[in-house]
């Protein structure tokens, strides 16, 4: 979409200078370049615009494309030159469009967002790549960043390897209900964005024509393609999807990044004996997912989905060992008459099926012959079919991982001893390092359940057992005493001649297909069991008895041995929070719970909600109370002598515990990282995270050096830093507790609130896309309290309030302020504010990250949300009182970092927001006048145009993409 119709019109016969082969405009750019860091991200984006418009032109014609451009500019010279008459301009012109236009305007704008997101990325691919080619020092959020670090401060090489060995760093992917990209269009942006990043290499002229049209022919076939799905989404569509980030990213890009993390240890530590110390490590990065396995409020997913998972994960790893063996074993054409080879690499190709004379003297391609049979012989043990390659011949398969590992060990010693050492590292130093982390079950299942869900199973087989007619009636100490005795009991309370309710039959099963899946895909394959909803100590037994009755908690006379899947609760609102460590100590203290815990390494695994806690108090109080729960549950595991690791609930979005993630970790308390942190990654963040494999790498990169500097760098104890500290967290306290009645009085205490907020935001029209497998909401209610975390989250974001992100904080800091007393006490706790961002990692992370999204809302068009609330007095109440908190929470956060502008410190993105602002503008636009049309045809009982209901549905994909966290 170019400056100007003429422009775009001559743009079809003018070729691209964007780093075209003409001399002149390599000249012209590389003078850009040296004055403007981001001329190539505008060239980029230039370029896929006028090949969006050029689609556009094609396909809908010059009537629909000059509306858009039309729409564009006059959207553009609004935001950017703020300029009222060109409002007025642009409301006119969306308010005119026919139902076909709006549409098609809609798809134009929504496009254009994901292909900014794709120049962006290749922008800061590209940036990065500058800085490494420049040899400038490691950038903070590399490993070798935090090694530097480390080692200025002592820490030795030997402490690194060792804190490795016991380390786990553990991305969760998660299904998410507002995930809106359908995999056809990732696939397709995908091949976009390797066009483009295929343009930074030197390009000869015809080269780059060629670029181009395959760029226009993608973006037409994107254009082509359906933007939303028309049905709903499945729980093994979700599988899918996930599985594909695999494919793009982990399995090549998560082997590599050790490789690239154990040359950076021997660089930083060269005293240290370069040996194989570190490829020996356990895999300290390993993946997860939720994706088939977890069953809070979604009742899509029983035993038949977690067998589906791991059938799908296990196909998809076994794919990418059979091709990686298969050509490895033509690289590796070594001839013994050439050079030597070990016995045991002669044994093993001895033992293969390939008994071929063309062969004889190539012990290694017939040693990875019958590698890959083996492989294949255990695929199909697992259930895998359509293997691509028929093996030579039958071989026995794999019992585990590890035996695959220790023949691949068998090619990689003998290469090293005869000369081969330079071909280990290519492709099979890879495939080994894949195979130690990602086994025969690709990434680890978690299982999580609501703890509600565990008492009515219980309840009824208490009941059926005559043992307790009435468990969910009985006090909380009763509950503990029975489920203990009852544990400590070798008989089942299960019968298999009685008859059972439909939920406790599935329950059931759901648990020993859990135990069949870890005997046939390892013990990786599911090893975590998380419990929603933990509110007491019984919640966290009910789940022992259950794995009791399934045969997952193994016990030697009345005594508890050992528990398969270790249990963990999920502390989520701010009165659990509160609650957790109390409840942690009961757990800790049992007789009957420590062999367990014991059994577990003396690691016991505790799971922090940030969305619910958001939407229960707020955003500051949810990152106080999560902060204070932490340094509680640390003190309490130290005392206990147990290893504490935190698995991080966090969303996409501030208001739901996003925001970087580098940042995220070092804000932790110190001793809440410690080597072992699990963290879920949502919806559209695992797209704009893992979709390019240099970004993916990058991102995974993050997680392992900040853990690194989390753990290992010394902390302060001097006394006045400890003093300043408790000043600092006695400040929060009093902060939290008044944002917190701030938030609570608007959300759940106002009268008409729930009201304005089903009015005011599309959440309605969200819950009805086909995009996730799990409902909007717990309940079929309209009740805040019911309503998930995530969709509540989204629609403010859809209305470009982002709500949850920020409100609160400004009565919080002005009230304290304003109570100060005198101008001297005043001053003396801005000062102390101002102390707190510099000085303090949680406070400045927590200003920083409520920075970007204010620097994302925008007053103006939620006003235009706020018209869709029919009720006049209720609509300027609440919008009134919103509004009030937004200027006042911007005047604080400016009075405290010293910056009235926003994002003062990521210029960057600053310019992207502003940037995007010009191009959401219109979908936010044609979403609120779409919603009405909408709407007033249901109010007068009438059938909605599937059309609008399809306009509105796109309008959400687009500002999604624009907005990129709002999940």
């Amino acid at each position: 979409m170019a400056t100007t119709n003429q422009t775009k019109r001559s743009a079809r016969s003018a070729p691209s200078t964007a780093r075209s082969g003409n001399s002149n405009a390599v000249t012209a750019t590389k003078t850009a370049r040296s004055t403007d860091k981001d001329a190539p991200l505008k060239e980029d984006i230039r370029l896929l615009g006028r090949l969006l418009g050029e689609v556009v032109r094609e396909q809908e014609g010059d009537e629909v494309f000059d509306v858009v451009e039309t729409i564009r500019q006059t959207a553009v010279r609004f935001r950017r030159e703020s300029d009222a008459k060109a409002g007025a301009e642009l409301d006119k012109l969306l308010k005119k469009l026919t139902r076909d236009q709006t549409n098609s305007v809609v798809r134009a704008f929504s496009y254009f967002s994901h292909l900014a997101n794709i120049a962006e990325d290749q922008h800061h691919n590209r940036r990065r790549r500058a800085h490494l080619l420049a040899g400038s020092a490691p950038q903070p959020g590399s490993v070798a960043y935090a090694l530097s670090r480390l080692d200025d401060t002592g820490v030795s090489g030997a402490q690194v390897r060792s804190f490795l060995k016991d380390a786990l760093v553990s991305p969760v992917l998660t299904a998410h209900p507002t995930e809106v990209q359908r995999k056809s269009i990732l696939d397709a942006e995908h091949e976009i964005a390797r066009l483009v990043a295929e343009r930074d290499s030197p390009l000869t002229p015809k080269e780059l024509r060629h670029n181009t049209e395959l760029l226009r022919a993608r973006i037409a076939t994107l254009w082509q393609t359906r933007m939303l799905r028309y049905t709903k989404l499945t729980v093994a569509d979700e599988i899918e999807n996930a599985l594909s980030y695999y494919r793009i990213t982990f399995l090549r890009e998560l082997p590599a990044l050790y490789d690239d993390i154990e040359g950076e240890i021997d660089s930083q530590f060269p005293s240290r004996t370069k040996s194989r110390a570190i490829a020996e490590l356990p895999p300290y990065l390993q993946m997860g997912s939720w994706i088939g396995g977890d069953r809070d409020g979604n009742p899509n997913v029983n035993a038949g989905t977690m067998q589906h998972a791991l059938k799908r994960q296990s196909t998809t790893i076994f794919d990418y060992y059979l091709e990686e063996v298969h050509t490895l074993g033509a690289e590796l054409s070594i001839s013994t008459l050439m050079v030597d080879a070990s016995p045991e690499l002669l044994a093993l190709a001895a033992a293969s099926p390939d008994h071929s004379d063309h062969r004889a003297d190539e012990p290694y391609r017939r040693a990875l012959i019958g590698v890959y049979a083996r492989l294949a012989a255990t695929a199909r043990a697992l259930g895998v079919v359509n293997i691509l390659r028929q093996e030579v011949g039958a071989a026995a398969p794999y019992g585990a991982p590890q035996e695959c590992v220790a023949e691949l060990d068998v090619l990689v010693a003998s290469l090293q001893a005869n000369h081969g050492a330079v071909l280990v590292k290519p492709r099979l130093a890879g495939l080994k390092r894949a195979v130690e982390i990602f086994g025969f079950h690709l990434a680890t299942l978690d299982m999580r359940q609501s703890s509600d869900i565990h008492e009515r199973v219980l309840a009824e087989l208490f009941a059926k057992a005559q043992v307790e007619s009435d468990y969910a009636g009985l006090a909380e100490e009763r509950k503990v005493a029975l489920l203990l005795s009852e544990l400590s009991k070798p008989r089942l309370l299960y019968s298999p001649y009685l008859e059972y309710a439909d939920e406790t039959n599935s329950e059931l099963t759901i648990l020993r297909t859990a135990r069949e899946i870890r005997r046939r895909y390892g013990e990786r394959a599911i090893r975590n069991y998380i419990i929603s909803h933990t509110e007491t100590l019984s919640d966290l037994l009910e789940v022992l008895l259950l794995q009791k009755e399934t045969g997952l908690l193994h016990i030697e006379g009345n005594q508890l041995k050992e528990l398969e899947l270790m249990v963990i609760p999920l502390f989520e609102t701010i009165p659990d929070l509160r609650c957790a460590s109390d409840i942690m100590r009961g757990w800790l203290t049992l007789p009957q719970v420590k062999p367990l815990i014991a059994k577990q390494g003396k690691l016991q695994e505790v799971m922090l909600g940030y969305s619910d806690s958001n939407k229960d108090g707020g955003f500051l109080t949810s990152n106080w109370e999560l902060y204070k729960a932490e340094n509680q549950l640390v003190e309490l595991f130290n005392e206990a002598g147990v290893k504490l690791r935190l698995f991080h609930g966090r969303g996409g979005t501030v208001g739901r515990g996003g925001g970087p993630s580098y940042q995220a970790i070092l804000a932790q308390p110190p001793g809440t990282v410690n080597g072992q942190i699990r963290l879920t990654e949502q919806g559209e963040i695992i797209a704009s995270k893992f979709s390019n494999p240099e970004i993916g790498r990058r991102n995974l990169e993050l997680l392992v050096a900040a853990t690194l500097e989390a753990s290992l760098m010394p902390q302060a104890t001097d006394a006045k830093e400890t003093r300043k500290l408790a000043e600092y967290e006695r400040v929060m306290e009093e902060l939290s507790e008044r944002a917190y009645r701030a938030y609570r009085n608007l959300v759940y205490e106002t009268p008409g609130f729930t009201d304005y907020f089903f009015a005011a935001t599309p959440i309605a029209e969200i819950a009805q896309l086909n995009i996730g497998s799990r409902p909007a909401s717990r309940k079929a209610t309209q009740r805040i309290e019911d309503l998930r975390a995530i969709p509540w989250g989204f629609s403010w974001g859809q209305c470009r309030l982002l709500f949850p992100g920020w409100y609160g904080f400004g009565s919080a800091v002005s009230g304290w302020l304003a109570d100060a007393g005198n101008a001297k006490e005043t001053a003396r706790r801005l000062a102390t504010l101002r102390g707190m961002c510099k000085e303090w990692p949680f406070f400045a992370a927590l200003l920083s990250n409520m920075d970007m999204v204010l620097s994302k809302t925008d007053l103006a068009v939620a006003s235009r949300y706020a018209g869709l609330v029919a009720d006049r007095k209720l609509r300027n109440a609440i919008f009134g009182r919103i509004a009030d908190e937004h200027e006042r929470t911007s005047a604080m956060l400016s009075t405290i970092t010293g910056s009235k502008e926003r994002l003062v410190a990521n210029p960057l993105l600053a310019r992207s927001i502003k940037n995007r602002f010009a191009y959401l503008d219109p979908l936010n636009h044609l979403q609120v006048e779409l919603i009405k049309r909408y709407r007033t045809t249901i109010a007068a009982g009438r059938a909605p145009e599937e059309r609008v209901q399809r306009g509105i549905h796109l309008t959400i994909n687009g500002v999604a993409a624009g907005l990129r966290n709002t999940g």
